[in-house]
């Protein structure tokens, strides 16, 4: 099982309970102590033993106790704890199962081909192997108990029959019977590890609520060696507050407690801690603070304050300012007020500089009845250097500028927002993707900070981007942290036997705060996925909320509008949004938006914001979104293309029904029919979905138009562009394709096809599946009867309208060389349009074409 993708991968956290959080688990020896205590059979005023703070190693039976007092021992004490130890008094055996030997260190994950990143097939890995679970006797109770072992809060669902496809290895459990309480597999009753008499046909599946519990805020469990964690990190500006453009990259270290925010002492802080908290807000890197002046800063604010400073020791959050404190403006009396309310709660950070998150440090934390908290210390304070996408200042920019601008070796391709996607690597000048094996935080940080974001808050296994499709480059990556560059990490280079695209790796990486959600929002829709757009505008003056004018509104807008909100891919974008309640929102405020669908925000993209101009006036008319947490992704497959690819003289008495379709040049209206011919370039081409949603035409079945010279519906009118180009573009051919209907030719082994043409059935194309055009099918080809001999590019662009939104448009088109001679052609070097690097892409722009018939 080691191979097998994993979705969402847990494990038992070292030093956290059973349940996923911070709270420390209780060594079975203290348990008989804290009884004795409780039944007041021990006399004393100190625990005898206690757990040490270290994580339990699962090579030891109990962790190592240490002395820390001394007990006065009763007679009837000692009776009964030898009485324990012996095992009376010890509760009778329940209906869950005892304890076996390797039934600790379990891992968890969520594999095969599921539909959405939080189902999939249940995966256990006990003493290094993978291994599945039987459907017999599995209930919803026993999914809750799962869905809770990889981190979510609960099971909406479960599956039988090996719906996710069959897993490989052991069969680890059968006839698991769990009432949803435990909070450990291992508490639920069963066969027996590895006892079934089950194949891998009935292998479970749960479908687990989207979700994270605390301490599981994402796939990647940071196993942390503290009773307490830190949850979240913030800068609070000293200077500037208020004036400062977002994201804020210089301030006071807060860290979020469970008992609320808390400041850090500077005592001991060092670059590395500064490096680790930037990653965490979303910056590659740090800068040196100018200590001098945030000392100056603190001494005026001492010597003009009377004040005695507030009590220490309770957090920021819970402290309550007087309304009529007043701290005036500037520096010195803001960093006054910050003073008065020091909050340390955290003090002894020292980090490597490689770790993804703080609580990977080593960290020590204050105590409740800490009076002295930073002693002649004070707040940490650091400052980050934003990536290119976040900088701020035109300072910044130009020494952004500056730097020398290779091209990246390292790319994210299939995210709905930035910092997120599946990791392409580029190698001797063709990109190629990652595979899953040994990816960690590590790993995802380097790549992260080397397109210059935060580290890694994700390390994404099993595809969750979608599948890349041509080399996979990189396998078994192992970094420290501290590299520049993936290829600066230890990697293995892989073979074809190694590894799938279903494995390939993805991450999502830590990002600056910058605030554009809150300057847009949905109005009137079902759910918060969807609704009538409205912007907030104003510039200097008093912000108001105003509406877009739905003309050429369309897809890529609404990829930007999902994306500024944070809520994944665009669906549909509408420029009709009558049916949803407009409130009391009727002015249109901006017009004539038009976007790339690359832009972070929609005042990013080209519009008009003072002149208004709707072609349809009033609120029915207004842009809305319906926005999805998955997507489609179409692929041609090049080689495909290149091996098919061929010359037909086709008499005209044979194309009446192409004709009909459109799919000649505009010359054949003027042929002398039926005698003659026109000369086709035909082939075959094969769409892969390769994303995480099905690819279903825009069009409902009602609209749908029926063909009779081929006998079957056209879902979409325009579903590919065939064209024949010279060397600079110029368009000297054309085949037009309305797609004849879309549907599962074939899938990948472990993918059930859903969609057929036959019987006016639905139509689409399932994730994992793929539409085969025949190159002997009508209009599955070019007229080139026009074309005179010479060098060419051929163009196949898929879905080119946008009108089915997909998690990536720039795989859509396809491109080969090709040489016409008049009576043959020869086609080669076909590749996705991304596929190559920039001067690869160039050198095949300005190909010279082919001196002879020898293709090299």
């Amino acid at each position: 099982m080691e191979g097998e993708s994993g979705m969402w991968e847990g494990s038992r956290g070292r030093g956290r309970d059973d349940r996923g959080g911070g709270g420390r688990v209780r060594p079975p020896l203290a348990e008989h102590f804290f009884f004795l205590k409780v039944l007041g059979l021990l006399s004393g005023t100190r625990t005898l033993l206690e757990a040490p703070r270290a994580p339990l190693s699962q090579s030891q039976a109990f962790p190592a106790m240490r002395p820390v007092g001394v007990w006065q021992w009763s007679p009837w004490g000692l009776l009964l704890c030898l009485l324990c130890s012996s095992g009376w008094g010890s509760p009778s055996p329940s209906a869950s199962p005892e304890k076996r030997p390797g039934s600790e260190g379990l891992r968890f994950r969520l594999a095969g081909y599921p539909r959405k990143p939080s189902e999939g097939r249940v995966e256990i890995q006990r003493a290094g192997e993978w291994g599945t679970i039987c459907d017999d006797d599995f209930t919803l109770q026993a999914a809750h108990v799962l869905c809770r072992e990889l981190g979510f809060t609960e099971a909406t669902g479960w599956t039988h029959s090996a719906k996710y496809g069959p897993g490989t290895g052991r069969i680890w459990l059968d006839n698991l019977s769990c009432s949803g309480t435990e909070q450990s597999v291992t508490e639920c009753a069963s066969r027996g590890w590895g006892n079934s008499d089950c194949t891998h046909d009935e292998d479970a599946g749960v479908i687990c609520k989207d979700e994270r519990l605390p301490g599981f805020s994402d796939s990647n469990v940071i196993e942390v060696e503290h009773q307490l964690q830190v949850e979240e990190v913030r800068l609070r500006p000293a200077v500037g507050w208020g004036r400062r453009p977002l994201p804020v990259t210089e301030g006071l270290v807060e860290v979020r407690l469970p008992d609320g925010w808390s400041q850090v002492c500077d005592k001991g802080w060092s670059a590395h801690n500064s490096h680790v908290v930037c990653g965490m807000l979303g910056f590659p890197s740090e800068k040196r603070v100018n200590t001098a002046f945030y000392r100056k800063l603190r001494k005026r604010a001492a010597k003009g304050s009377a004040r005695r400073p507030r009590p220490l020791g309770r957090p920021i959050s819970k402290l309550k300012v007087k309304p009529k404190l007043r701290v005036g403006r500037g520096p010195n009396k803001r960093l006054l007020a910050q003073r008065q309310q020091h909050s340390f709660g955290l003090h002894g950070v020292a980090c490597l500089g490689t770790e993804a998150h703080l609580s990977l440090c080593p960290l020590e934390f204050y105590r409740a009845n800490d009076t002295a908290r930073c002693p002649g210390g004070a707040p940490a304070v650091v400052s980050c250097v934003p990536g290119p996408l976040y900088t701020a200042s035109s300072s910044q920019k130009k020494q952004q500028q500056s730097k020398p601008q290779g091209e990246a070796r390292v790319r994210l391709k299939g995210g709905a927002h930035p910092g997120e996607g599946r990791v392409e690597v580029l190698k001797a000048g063709t990109w190629g993707t990652v595979c899953d094996r040994k990816w960690d935080l590590q790993a995802a940080s380097v790549v992260c900070r080397e397109l210059g974001f935060g580290s890694a808050r994700e390390a994404l296994s099993g595809a969750r981007m979608g599948q890349g499709m041509g080399a996979i480059h990189l396998s078994e990556v192992r970094c420290s942290g501290q590299e520049p560059s993936l290829w600066k990490c230890s990697h293995k280079n892989i073979t074809a036997e190694d590894c799938s695209h279903s494995q390939d790796a993805g991450v999502r990486c830590n990002l600056p705060y910058t605030g554009v959600e809150t300057k847009i929002r949905l109005s009137g829709g079902r759910s918060r996925h969807e609704g009538r757009v409205e912007v907030q505008t104003g510039g200097s003056g008093p912000p108001r909320w105003g509406l877009i004018c739905g003309d050429d509104w369309g897809t890529l807008e609404a990829m930007v509008v999902c994306r500024q909100l944070g809520l994944g891919y665009a669906n549909h974008g509408l420029q009709e949004t009558w049916y949803w309640d407009s409130g009391n929102i009727t002015e249109v405020v901006m017009s004539g938006v038009r976007c790339t669908g690359t832009e972070l925000s929609l005042d990013q993209c080209a519009h008009h914001s003072t002149h208004i101009s709707c072609k349809r006036p009033g609120t029915r008319f207004t842009a809305g979104v319906i926005c999805s947490e998955t997507a489609s992704d179409l692929l041609l497959h090049s080689a495909l293309v290149q091996e098919t690819a061929y010359i037909e003289d086709r008499p005209l008495h044979m194309l009446y029904c192409a004709a009909e379709e459109n799919c000649l040049a505009s010359s054949a209206r003027s042929a002398n029919w039926p005698y003659g011919h026109r000369r086709l370039l035909r082939f075959s081409s094969q769409i892969h979905n390769l994303g995480r949603a099905d690819f279903r035409p825009k069009a409902g079945r009602h609209s749908w138009v029926w063909h009779e010279c081929h006998g079957h519906y056209h879902s979409m009118d325009i579903f590919t562009h065939y064209d024949i180009l010279t060397p600079n573009g110029t368009k000297v051919a054309e085949g037009h394709k309305a797609s004849f209907c879309l549907e599962d030719t074939e899938c990948q082994e472990d993918v059930s096809k859903r969609y057929e043409c036959a019987n006016f059935g639905e139509q689409g194309i399932t994730v994992g599946c793929w539409d085969l055009y025949r190159h002997d099918i009508d209009c599955q080809w070019i007229d080139i009867t026009d074309v005179k001999p010479g060098n060419y590019i051929l163009q196949v662009v898929i879905n080119p309208n946008f009108e089915v939104a997909e998690s990536d448009f720039t795989n859509n088109a396809m491109k080969c060389n090709c040489k016409y001679d008049g009576h043959r052609i020869w086609v080669h070097n076909c590749h996705i349009g991304d596929a190559f690097s920039e001067e690869a892409n160039r050198r095949f722009e300005r190909y010279p074409g082919q001196t002879s018939n020898q293709i090299v």
